[in-house]
């Protein structure tokens, strides 16, 4: 019966087939639309095996019901129709049994195969067997609207449920189990189409492939053969996840020894960290010395209160156990004596096994791993082996070690026959397991990104190795938005406006944003009330009227969370159509826009009253920065470059000057004041200094430019900061229990001891008892021969702060809802819908809040507290995703832009460094022209000690190293020494190191202990870093060249994009985080 059924054979019975089984054992009701029927109750009968090994026999409840959605569009059975419907446009359902569902799940997540129906069996037993990863991505899938999967809850049907019999194993029940529900299915939706069961089971295929008609039971294999002959990618796939399988069972056959422990169980890995004799954390390998060091995060979980106020080091591949970097293990101490310090000498990644192993630090807490909780696999892009090294692995071809492009994932064995043709590919792999008794972990081949070097396909590397989609937008979405062309704009729809409160009219709207922004998602009004008080504006796109909740466009924002933003391009949260046109408030065009207003005090500017409401704007200026700070400083030479003012007569223009001017200054009076206020709090600031390279013709660097930064970004900034707090309270006080905040807490003050070294040794004193104190603390540590040393000093400040997070307010208390960096008691994300998904979930309770008092049901499109909590730890995942990714893009373009370049004869190679931290072997260097961080070594790989001539220039001597805490000494044999110290001033070589496998990273190279002295140099001491826009232009240039060689399509490059990651425009925390971000936007420095 499996091989006669195929896709295009026509198997599906005329509507309302005759020969079907009654109505009661249909599933059907009785009468067109009867009431719940009543449960029955049974007995489920567990066989547990208790700790000590005892078989426990456990006897629970069951109930089962007839009335249990079958949530397909075929019922005519008058089943409940919310929620996802299983299509009925499809030529048949498939039913995939529990070994399938386990095995084969990333097969199944292909959107082309549809209609699938997920047996609630199945699910427990992925639950049960693969753990709980497993099982939340199968229930990811079903809830994802894009999948057309549903899941049906067999052991609760009445008529589908099927008691396991005496002896029967739990494999064969569970085989039977499906196939009786797939019958039911088939029976319930009146045979209007086939069902099709796939296994594997041979036995199963035997008994029931012909048992019932219009019900197949064919094998997985035989199913993508006749099925989807086509799906390439399906079939390849397949059979390496067959082939990876083949060999597992005969390396578990021919190899009985052990290379690591066994797993403790799960129950005794739960008793155990209840008790307190284990701990819970998350791994994290230090890329640096991915073979030898690992720390473990304390998760909190144990029972027992635990005295350890640091990570805990995992010594060594033994001691880790088979966990893989991001997974959560329980790790058992080792007694003190055994402990060890971190590593504290530079290490480069790909000799880190033949490094010295130098732990000079003081002992930490060390332990092993004896289990692992959940583990954290995802997609690794990996290379094969070179010629040479395919030869070193042997003569068997098929098995093959695949190095990871990320260091701390150790390599990973697969079976293919196609290593040959993929020796300069990257490709993505997937582990499949690590048995006790394999040195590596074994997986399988899912497909190739592109070739090694390749601009696009290292680009597709970064978005892999940080799981990010940059899948186009499917056409159901794009049907979901409104349509807007030059012949027929988008208008306001006349309907909509007795909801909005007009402000077209009576407000002068205006944007401030960076030059060529095209998602304008804020903007700004001030005016004077008729009481003399002042009202003040901030109206942010609306973005909620054009993504309804749970449609396609929302569910696939809520998956990317954020848009993504590369050195070279961005990968939007929503289709353009509304994040560069319908909801970007551009001037001369009405937006709907969700406004707050607060009228505030016209001498003392103290807030009297707030209102939150949907509005209808229209923007009179779209202003970019430093035109806004041109009007706020007088300079009327500005005014020729605000389009809106040109076409007006000179008496008009006048007048509107002067109430745009007047505006501005109000505007920026008014943020200084609520500066002020925060400032008295505590909050930490940075005025950090930017620069923009000019180029020439031929897009090489013809001149440096310092970029000040300007009032006008702090007023932006305050204004925004001030509307996301006064949001926060909002939605708070009207949704205590499930309103998303965000949160920033204290840094582990543990983390700023490195800070408050360095600081020591210029004289300075830093104190982190608070953020205030802090801020003032860092405000006076300024050397004003040296501005370099303040700027180190707050990165090592921002290195050492927490992530802020989104939470529900139901799962955390409120005295830890506070700001730390903003010194805000609550604190929110409302100003950036366009692209940031917490926006939009922070709009939608806004609204709620503003319709609480109505009739209207303001909680039927929200989040409960459980689901909110789940949504803010996608959001933060995805968040910290994106931003992994370009910190990754920007190192590649790094990268790129020096490797063409000869460091011996190009003076761009050769610039000024400052020493920032002292290692047992070298030092870690910050060079301010390129803002870059990285490690310069003082004794190279032959044992040879840097030694500096009359001149200052340096070369290799045999000779020895000296570390002390704030300075290292080189000292020959014949007694020559030179001794470097914390924030001097160096001279270092700027080149590439090139890998095969790992992505390239910038070396430095003392080349003399003086400081570098040549014009350019001098210019970025006095500024800050390299733009990263304009080196991106450089390096896509050269891309773009060798791809037209190629015949390649060109390359778009989007300038400056990038900038506008940011949630504000101004000097605050989050400026801090991304300006020192900038200026390390290379750290390959050896610490953890």
């Amino acid at each position: 019966a499996g091989s006669s059924l195929s896709a295009g054979t026509s198997v599906v019975p005329s509507r309302g087939a005759a020969s079907l089984p009654s109505r009661a054992r249909a599933g059907l009701p009785e009468r067109p639309a009867p009431p719940a029927g009543p449960m029955q109750r049974t007995e489920k009968v567990l066989q547990l095996r208790g700790l000590q090994g005892r078989s426990v026999r456990i006897v629970r409840e069951h109930y089962l019901r007839p009335d249990v959605p079958c949530r397909s569009a075929l019922c005519q059975a008058a089943c409940p129709r919310d929620g996802k419907l299983l299509s009925d446009d499809v030529t048949h359902y498939v039913v995939p049994d529990w070994k399938i569902v386990q095995d084969y799940l990333e097969i199944l997540e292909f959107p082309e195969l549809k209609g699938i129906i997920f047996m609630q069996t199945a699910c427990q037993a992925v639950q049960h067997q693969r753990g709980r990863r497993q099982y939340n991505k199968l229930r990811n899938l079903v809830k994802d609207a894009r999948h057309d999967c549903i899941l049906f809850a067999n052991e609760f049907q009445q008529y589908c449920y099927l008691p396991r019999e005496r002896g029967e194993s739990m494999e064969k029940w569970q085989t039977r189990s499906i196939y009786n529900a797939a019958v039911w299915y088939y029976n319930h939706c009146l045979g209007q189409l086939p069902v099709v069961m796939v296994t594997e089971d041979e036995d199963a295929i035997r008994e029931y492939g012909g048992e019932t008609e219009g019900v197949f039971v064919i094998s997985f294999k035989n199913y993508l053969d006749n099925f989807w002959p086509d799906l390439k990618a399906v079939h390849e796939l397949c059979d390496s996840i067959l082939q990876s399988r083949r060999e597992r069972e005969c390396e578990s056959q021919e190899n009985n020894g052990k290379e690591y422990p066994e797993h403790l169980p799960m129950e005794v890995l739960e008793a155990g960290i209840k008790s307190g004799r284990y701990i819970q954390g998350v791994v994290n390998v230090n890329k640096h010395r991915a073979q030898m060091e690992a720390f473990v995060r304390l998760q909190g979980a144990s029972g027992k209160e635990t005295d350890l106020q640091s990570d805990i080091l995992i010594h060594g591949t033994k001691a880790r156990n088979r966990a893989i970097h991001g997974d959560v293990v329980a790790v058992e101490l080792l007694l003190q004596h055994e402990w060890k310090g971190r590593t504290a000498s530079l290490c480069e990644n790909d000799t880190e096994e033949k490094a010295p192993g130098d732990t000079s630090s003081e002992p930490m807490p060390t332990g092993r791993v004896v289990g692992i909780i959940q583990k954290n696999w995802r997609d690794y892009v990996v290379t094969f082996p070179s010629k040479e090294e395919s030869q070193s692995q042997g003569k068997n071809a098929q098995k093959i070690l695949v190095t990871p492009w990320d260091y701390r994932i150790p390599k990973i064995r697969i079976s293919t026959q196609q290593a040959e043709a993929l020796q300069d590919c990257r490709v993505i792999v997937r582990i499949d397991s690590w048995e006790s008794t394999s040195v590596y972990p074994n997986g399988h081949f899912v497909r190739v990104l592109g070739r090694i070097g390749d601009l696009e396909g290292e680009t597709a590397v970064i978005l892999v190795e940080n799981s990010i989609s940059v899948a186009p937008f499917s056409e159901v979405q794009m049907c979901e938005m409104p349509s807007s062309t030059s012949e027929n704009p988008w208008k306001v729809n006349p309907e909509e406006e007795p909801k909005r409160i007009d402000l077209r009219n009576t407000h002068l709207v205006f944007s401030i944003d960076p030059k060529g922004c095209e998602d304008v998602d804020d903007a700004l009004s001030i005016r004077t009330l008729a009481n003399g008080n002042l009202e003040l504006g901030v109206h942010i796109a609306d973005v909620t009227h054009f993504v309804a909740v749970n449609s396609y466009t929302d569910i696939e924002a809520r998956a990317r969370a954020t848009t993504c933003y590369l050195a070279d391009r961005r990968y939007d949260m929503l289709p353009s159509i509304l994040s560069a046109d319908l909801c970007s408030l551009l001037s001369r065009v009405e937006r709907y826009a969700v406004s707050v207003m607060w009228e505030l005090d016209k001498n003392s500017y103290e807030i009297l009253r707030v209102w939150y409401n949907r509005t209808i704007i229209q923007s009179s200026y779209k202003l970019v920065y430093e035109v806004a700070q041109g009007l706020l400083d007088g300079d009327l030479s500005v005014v020729d470059d605000i389009l809106e003012l040109k076409e007006l007569d000179e008496r008009t223009r006048q007048q509107k000057l002067e109430e745009l001017v007047w505006a501005i200054g109000k505007l920026t009076d008014i943020a200084r004041r609520v500066r002020a206020k925060r400032d008295s709090c505590g909050a930490l600031e940075l005025e950090g200094v930017e620069i923009r390279v000019q180029l020439d013709d031929k897009k090489n660097i013809h001149d440096l430019i310092p970029k000040q930064p300007l009032e006008v970004h702090e007023t932006v900034a305050e204004c925004m900061i001030l509307a996301n707090h006064w949001v926060a309270k909002m939605i708070w006080e009207n949704f205590p229990h499930h309103a998303l905040l965000r949160q920033h807490p204290p840094p582990r003050q543990e983390f700023f001891s490195e800070l408050r070294e360095c600081a020591s040794a210029k004289g300075f004193s830093i104190d982190t008892r608070s953020n205030k104190a802090l801020a003032d603390s860092l405000s006076k540590a300024d050397d004003p021969l040296d501005p370099t040393v303040n700027k180190l000093l707050r990165s090592m400040a921002t290195q050492a702060m927490s992530n802020a997070l989104y939470f529900s307010t139901g799962s955390c208390p409120e005295e830890e809802f506070h700001h730390y960096g903003l010194a805000l008691d609550k604190y929110t994300h409302f100003t950036s819908p366009i692209r940031r998904y917490a926006d939009i979930v922070v709009h939608r309770l806004l609204m709620a809040s503003t319709l609480k008092d109505t009739k209207v049901d303001v909680t039927a499109n929200l989040f409960s507290n459980k689901d909110l909590e789940e949504l803010c730890r996608h959001i933060n995942n995805r968040n910290r995703a994106a931003q992994h990714a370009q910190k990754q893009s920007t190192e590649l373009f790094q990268c790129m832009y020096f490797k063409d370049k000869v460091s011996d004869t190009d003076e761009r190679c050769t610039e000024d460094g400052v020493i920032y931290s002292i290692r047992t072997n070298g030092v870690l260097v910050f060079v301010p022209r390129y803002g870059i961080k990285g490690a310069a070594y003082l004794k190279n790989k032959e044992g040879l000690v840097i030694s500096c001539q009359s001149d200052g220039s340096c070369v290799w001597k045999p000779g020895s190293l000296q570390r002390f805490q704030n300075r290292i000494t080189s000292t020959t044999v014949a007694g020559e020494s030179v001794t470097l110290s914390l924030f001097d001033h160096i001279t270092v070589k700027i080149s590439v190191q090139s890998s095969r496998c790992h992505p390239d990273t910038i070396k430095l190279e003392i080349i003399s202990n003086i400081p570098c002295k040549n014009t350019a140099t001098e210019l970025y001491q006095k500024n800050s870093h390299i733009l990263k826009a304009d080196l991106v232009k450089e390096v896509t240039r050269s891309a773009e060249e060798a791809q037209l060689a190629q015949e390649k399509k060109n390359i778009e490059v989007i300038q400056e994009e990038y900038q506008e990651y940011c949630q504000t425009k101004g000097v605050n925390l989050y400026q801090l985080l991304e300006e020192i971000r900038d200026l390390a936007l290379l750290d390959v420095s050896a610490g953890n």
